[in-house]
């Protein structure tokens, strides 16, 4: 019995560094669009719950300005 109580937080702990390493490069960097998915949903809830959406939208458009779209 000692055995087993160990078996699914190990199994648990395989899935969430299985997770972790998700678009990481072999230098242990993720890439950059994986990290901008990782933290777009995060803004975008500090933009709501702050009321800062205008100004979001008036920074993208100015970028996007700059970029030529």
């Amino acid at each position: 019995m000692a055995h087993t109580a160990g078996r699914p937080a190990a199994r648990a702990q395989g899935r969430l560094a299985g997770l972790a390493g998700l678009g990481t490069r072999p230098g242990g960097r993720r890439h950059p669009l994986v990290a901008a998915v990782m933290v777009l949903p995060l803004a975008v809830l500090l933009a709501v719950v702050f009321g800062g959406v205008e100004e979001v939208i008036t920074q993208a458009s100015s970028v996007a300005g700059l970029l030529g779209f």
